[in-house]
Order: C-alpha cells, then sequence, then structure tokens
C-alpha cells in the first residue's frame, strides 16, 4: 500500500511539473506573439530620419589616420570613393546587404573595379539576406563571393559552433584602408538608423585585411583561398579583436570586462542590443558601485522588440546599482565605449551572448586620447536625443509588463 501511495505522489508531481512547465511555454509563447503584434504596429510610428549628427575630424595615432563615422550617407561615400580607389585588393563583407539604391551601387562600383583587373572579394551572410531577392546575390564571375552558411552537411546540426552567424561588416582597399562598424549595406542605413563606423587609413588597415582573408579561407575550399599576405605590424594602441565561433575565440568579451574593471572616472556604453551576461553585468555595477560615472544608451524601440524586452528585464538592477540607462528617440544602432577619455571601441559586436560567444564579430579597441574625446562628445550629442530613465518611474511600471520581462527572461540565453 505505501508503495502505491507514493508511486501515485510521483505521477501526481510529475504531472504538476509537466502542467506547470507546459502552462509557462505557453504563456511564453503567447507573449511573443503579442510582442510580434505591438511591433508590426509600432513601426507606423518610430520616428524617421532627423536625429543629431556630426562631423569630426580624422585623428592621427603614429603612421594612422582615423575617421568617425555617425551618420550613413556620409559613410557610403567615403566607401565609395575607396573602392573607386582601389589598385589591387577589395574585401568587402557585410552581415546585411539590401537590394536597393545603396546596395545596387556598392554592387556597381564593385563591378566596376573587378572589371579593371582588382581583384574583389565580397562575403555576406545567407541567412541575413533570405529576403533579399535571388538575382540580386548573383555577382558576374570577375567578383569572388562567398555567400557564409552555417550549415551545409547534415552533421553541422550537431555542432552548437556552426550555428553563429556572420555578424561583421568590414570594407578593406588595398590592404591600406579599413572600414569598420556597425553599419550594415542599405538606405535605411543611410538616413534613418543612428550607428557608427570607423575608417583606419595606415599599416593598421592590414589587421582588418588579414582578418577578411582568414575568415574566407576558413569557409572556402583549398583551391578558392586567398593567398595574398598584408604586412602587419604589432601596435599596442591599435588593437583588432575578433570573436570566431569554430575557433571558440571570444576576446571581445573580455576586451570589455577588463576596460571596464580599470574604469576610474566614466563609462560611456552604446549598444543596439543591450542583453549582458551575469560577468559583464557585475562588472559595470561594481564599476558604479566604486563611483565610476557608468552611462548606457540604448534604443528606446530597436528593430527588435524582443532584445528590447530582454534588455529592459535588466534596468532594475542596474539603476539600482547607481548605472544610468539613456533611452534613444530613434534606432539607435551603434556598438561601440568609451573610458576615461583614454580608451575606446568600435565594431559589430552587441552586448548579448550572441555576439559575446555566437557569432562572428570583430571590434577594433583604441588606446588614443583624441579619438576617446571624440567618442565622449559623440556619446554626449546622442544624449541630446535621448531621454533618462529614472528608478521612480521605472518601478512605476504596469505588472503585465513585469510579468512579461519574468517570462521572457529565460530567453536572454537565445539572444
Amino acid at each position: 500500500m505505501a508503495l502505491l501511495i507514493s508511486l501515485a505522489r510521483h505521477f501526481s508531481l510529475k504531472r504538476l511539473l509537466l502542467r506547470t512547465v507546459g502552462a509557462i511555454l505557453s504563456a511564453q509563447a503567447i507573449t511573443l506573439i503579442i510582442l510580434q503584434v505591438i511591433s508590426r504596429q509600432r513601426k507606423r510610428y518610430l520616428p524617421q530620419g532627423g536625429f543629431p549628427h556630426t562631423r569630426f575630424a580624422e585623428v592621427t595615432i603614429g603612421q594612422d589616420h582615423l575617421q568617425l563615422y555617425d551618420y550613413g550617407r556620409d559613410l557610403y561615400d567615403d566607401m565609395l570613393a575607396a573602392i573607386d580607389s582601389a589598385q589591387e585588393t577589395i574585401y568587402l563583407e557585410s552581415y546585411i546587404w539590401k537590394d536597393d539604391s545603396v546596395g545596387r551601387a556598392f554592387k556597381e562600383h564593385l563591378i566596376r573595379k573587378a572589371e579593371e583587373g582588382v581583384a574583389v572579394y565580397v562575403i555576406f551572410d545567407w541567412f541575413a539576406n533570405l529576403v533579399v531577392p535571388r538575382k540580386f546575390k548573383i555577382f558576374p564571375p570577375t567578383i569572388h563571393v562567398l555567400q557564409y552558411q552555417a550549415f551545409r552537411y547534415p552533421w553541422h546540426l550537431f555542432d552548437p559552433r556552426r550555428y553563429a552567424l556572420d555578424h561583421r561588416k568590414l570594407l578593406v582597399v588595398d590592404g591600406k584602408i579599413g572600414f569598420i562598424g556597425g553599419y550594415n549595406i542599405g538606405e535605411t542605413y543611410a538616413t534613418s538608423w543612428r550607428d557608427t563606423h570607423l575608417r583606419i587609413r595606415g599599416p593598421a588597415a592590414a589587421d582588418l585585411a588579414q582578418s577578411f582573408v582568414d575568415f574566407w579561407n576558413q569557409h572556402v575550399p583549398a583551391y578558392e583561398r586567398i593567398t595574398r599576405r598584408h604586412p602587419r605590424c604589432f601596435n599596442p594602441l591599435i588593437n583588432v579583436r575578433g570573436t570566431s565561433a569554430m575557433r571558440l575565440m571570444f576576446p571581445i568579451r573580455d576586451m570589455y570586462i577588463e576596460a571596464i574593471d580599470r574604469a576610474q572616472q566614466f563609462i560611456y556604453l552604446t549598444n543596439a542590443y543591450f542583453v549582458p551576461d551575469s560577468i559583464l553585468l557585475d562588472a559595470l555595477k561594481a564599476a558604479a558601485r566604486r563611483g565610476v560615472d557608468v552611462e548606457i544608451l540604448v534604443p528606446w524601440m530597436s528593430n527588435h522588440i524582443i532584445a528590447d524586452w530582454l534588455s529592459r528585464s535588466h534596468f532594475s538592477e542596474c539603476l539600482k546599482a547607481g548605472i544610468r540607462i539613456f533611452g534613444y528617440r530613434h534606432m539607435l544602432h551603434a556598438k561601440t565605449c568609451t573610458i576615461d577619455g583614454e580608451w575606446a571601441t568600435i565594431g559589430t559586436a552587441n552586448l548579448d551572448r550572441l555576439s559575446s560567444i555566437g557569432n562572428y564579430e570583430i571590434n577594433v579597441e583604441i588606446y588614443n586620447g583624441d579619438l576617446a574625446r571624440q567618442m565622449e562628445v559623440l556619446f554626449k550629442y546622442d544624449k541630446t536625443n535621448a531621454f533618462e530613465l529614472r528608478l521612480e518611474d521605472w518601478e512605476q511600471r504596469p505588472w503585465y509588463v513585469r510579468l512579461s520581462e519574468w517570462l521572457l527572461t529565460p530567453l536572454r540565453f537565445l539572444t
């Protein structure tokens, strides 16, 4: 009899557990559906264009000259001019490449240079460009193309490293001019999205070129590999950090944590999708508690509403630790940070798990007061188009918002 009672209790507990898990999963699914509906509706009311932007003077660091960009149209004009100036090689890598006037302009300029005899190589992510017409993704044989696809064989499904997307954005001309940052290629990004990019003219551009070559050679057959080598030198002031899922290398996250731990005065961090892991978040909170002015700028309404919701689930914890949070009124896609007027980083990596330990990413780390101060000016300039979130106001948000944040918390590990 005791055995029967024990078994009955066991099955009752099992049934209760299954029902509880099922209820939570159902609530999560309903929440996601509602958020997607809201996302479609709010796109009608998102501000388009008109955000403040400025121009910066070129900064010289030894033999390298660095140009900061905060407006896509200015960036694209200079990228196309660099392509037109190419004599030997052009390496272009973009996560998203739209079939619109901007995307077609890049394609036309690349084709023209290839016809002139310049070696042109392009990489774009297959998954990110699924909605782009197939015809646009076909290039003449004079251009070498890698349409990066994570899964090429069935057994790749069982390798977690294969789930990485190529989220990098690079343009390198002749190994001497390099562009790196958050901008994809498309009309929307030219005028409607606030993003940040950097141009490097000089020896440090060779590091970007070699990063492109390494990625290309890793994902093409041996007979298609690039054999050209770009002479590189050690530069302690300009460092390229690249995340590689296949090599299990994740230096960008470590770079952020180390820089945050060193901060003494201020940390100005801008990120499109702020969903940090516990260690990175603890580093930011520790900095605020030791008196560092920690300010985080995020888009209040990004193009990914679920990422917004997951980001906001951290806000109470941040605000209680003394971190200041600002919501940008337009779409903000930048991934940058500047610390103490001495250190800065610009690149492609968001502060979420996909960028930290998943996707292929690339950032440049710079130790230079002039560039760091420009980044500080840019951060303060962006704040003129943002509002500060106060703890007392945030704590008054409706109960159903809190519930939605709690239900979606497990999805942090998938972002």
